[in-house]
């Protein structure tokens, strides 16, 4: 039902649903690329100037860790380019305080970062994350991470950094294998984020003995097998399937959907309301995905926007 209401909203059709819940309530896409922030991220951050993996990888995590447009357009309207052989910490912290002062908010609500872990132990949030982005390109991360010879090496290597466990170290291995970095399936591996957990325990009864990342990946690999025998119309993305990450998405929204729908299956002291109610963007939305998808080709010419539109 989300993707259908994703291309709903893509052909400008009201009202996008009837479903209470849906309509007051904000859920990612089914997939998580074409998620407005992804989307920008894709298209004005990681393909966005210096191709080189310092750079690509510097964008990416300095958006990433505000994960908020309004944050990075607040550094570029200061600094114009953002990159790393410019970076100055005092300079990036300096900007943000201003703006966290006057009342702005720097971060986005979709997930929680860490604040403070070992010698990252500043009482600025924002500080600590701008010595943590430091501490890993001196330590040559972006290099290293080319090297490595497995999606599950890759994640292990982000994961070794303070302030980042597992939930976020998959999301920014993702962010990372959108660009020109590295180069993995988004089938190869998945990690079960807390969400996606209390998903997966309102839709598995009996696991058979299979891991959380187990049954994703079942889901993911016979998803066309049981759209059929559900009879789902499901419209996919221009023939790309849902993804490992992409399921690993849906569980946590089923949770979240689950919460209001039935309360009943409320773990005790769990999560029983949806925090982000859904405001609908005035901007039109345009597609632009990672290019070694093999997808933009398929868009339809209305839909589709320029690299860095």
């Amino acid at each position: 039902m989300r993707q259908q209401l994703f291309f709903r909203h893509l052909e400008g059709q009201s009202p996008l649903t009837d479903d209470l819940v849906l309509g007051r309530h904000r859920f990612t896409n089914a997939y998580r690329a074409s998620d407005r922030v992804s989307q920008y991220l894709i298209r004005r951050v990681i393909y966005c100037g210096d191709q080189s993996a310092d750079e690509v990888f510097f964008r990416t995590l300095l958006f990433r860790l505000f994960n908020k447009i309004e944050t990075w357009e607040l550094l570029v309207a200061n600094f114009n380019r953002l990159s790393w052989s410019e970076f100055s910490l005092k300079a990036y912290d300096a900007i943000l305080t201003k703006a966290m002062a006057s009342g702005k908010r720097i971060y986005s609500a979709a997930y929680i970062m860490p604040s403070r872990s070992g010698d990252l132990d500043s009482p600025r949030k924002h500080h600590n994350h701008l010595r943590l982005l430091q501490l890993m390109m001196r330590e040559r991360l972006p290099g290293r991470l080319q090297e490595a010879s497995s999606a599950a090496m890759a994640f292990s290597m982000l994961r070794r950094y303070p302030l980042i466990g597992d939930f976020l170290g998959y999301q920014f291995f993702t962010d990372l294998n959108y660009g020109p970095l590295i180069n993995f399936s988004e089938m190869d591996f998945v990690v079960a984020g807390p969400g996606a957990v209390s998903g997966l325990r309102k839709c598995f009864t009996r696991t058979g003995g299979l891991s959380d990342a187990d049954l994703i990946r079942l889901v993911a690999e016979s998803q066309e097998e049981e759209f059929d025998r559900r009879g789902i119309e499901f419209p996919g993305l221009w023939g790309r399937r849902l993804q490992l990450i992409d399921c690993q998405n849906l569980f946590c929204e089923v949770d979240k959907y689950a919460r209001v729908i039935h309360p009943e299956f409320n773990p005790p002291n769990g999560r029983s309301r949806i925090k982000q109610g859904y405001q609908p963007s005035k901007l039109p939305l345009r597609l632009w995905y990672p290019p070694k998808w093999g997808v933009n080709e398929s868009i339809p010419m209305s839909l589709r926007a320029s690299k860095e539109s």
